[in-house]
């Protein structure tokens, strides 16, 4: 009998429509992978992030979203999410080291992000494009990465 064990990098993506569902169907993508990966331990960890910057990519722009999961080997997890919007907003925008002080109190915002900075093992940001060719490839990447020992950002 032959056994197939999974390869240790892997990589899914998934196009988002404008929708305040988008979220929810990215935890269950998410949700779905890790599980069939066996990499329960960051579960929570991913679904939270990778909730809030969906929802981010949601209220903050007018058209789709794009979510990529990557395995990079040695247990870390890479997660992008690209949108329209080329504002790279904090923590992206900063190392992993600088890090920013929590919302106020009684913000109505400012919470999610900062989540990252205490979740997520590094993080970092790309503007894409230059919004030429009628904003074809405009936008920017937000990524972040749990597990394995990886602690610098690239921008």
């Amino acid at each position: 009998m032959v056994t197939v064990s999974p390869p240790a990098t892997w990589v899914y993506a998934l196009r988002l429509p404008h929708d305040p569902r988008a979220a929810r169907v990215a935890r269950m993508t998410v949700r779905a992978a890790l599980h069939g990966h066996g990499m329960p331990e960051v579960l929570d960890v991913v679904e939270l992030l990778t909730s809030e910057l969906v929802t981010n990519a949601y209220q903050h722009t007018h058209g789709p979203a794009s979510l990529r999961l990557t395995a990079l080997g040695d247990g870390r997890l890479r997660v992008g999410v690209w949108d329209s919007n080329p504002h790279i907003p904090a923590p992206f925008d900063k190392r992993p080291g600088d890090h920013l002080p929590p919302a106020p109190p009684d913000a109505d915002n400012g919470r999610g992000l900062h989540l990252i900075q205490t979740y997520a093992t590094s993080w970092g940001g790309w503007p894409i494009g230059d919004g030429g060719l009628m904003d074809r490839g405009a936008g920017k990447l937000l990524w972040f990465e749990v597990g394995g020992r990886c602690v610098t950002a690239h921008r």
